[in-house]
């Protein structure tokens, strides 16, 4: 990985955080609360995920990289935000179906980056 593809990685990591809670988070917070206030609350925290996106998104375009590469990067980093997110925040239990998803994405971008 390239010195100006780990900027891109990290900002897409923490862009995954913030759509994470945006999307999961206010289901188990705001369950009474009516739907437009979780809206809301949701969307002001999506605008942090699309601040941190575009500029991910502009580092990996002028990067040498492959079309595969441009898109499993992004398409692979949400499983490794959500499967954290999943255990403590929602209390959900570790599946050994989660794990064998993380590990077929962990195995695809092993091999679209290995050339």
């Amino acid at each position: 990985m390239s010195y100006t593809l780990l900027p891109a990685t990290l900002l897409l990591t923490a862009s995954n955080v913030f759509m994470t809670f945006a999307r999961h988070e206010h289901l188990k917070n705001m369950s009474h609360s009516p739907w437009y206030i979780a809206a809301l609350i949701s969307w002001s925290r999506a605008l942090f995920k699309y601040l941190l996106q575009v500029p991910a998104n502009s580092v990996e375009f002028t990067e040498e990289l492959s079309l595969g590469q441009q898109k499993t990067q992004p398409q692979s980093i949400p499983i490794s935000v959500f499967v954290p997110f999943t255990v403590p925040c929602m209390g959900q239990p570790l599946k050994p179906d989660c794990l064998c998803t993380a590990l077929s994405l962990l195995s695809a971008v092993f091999f679209i980056f290995r050339t």
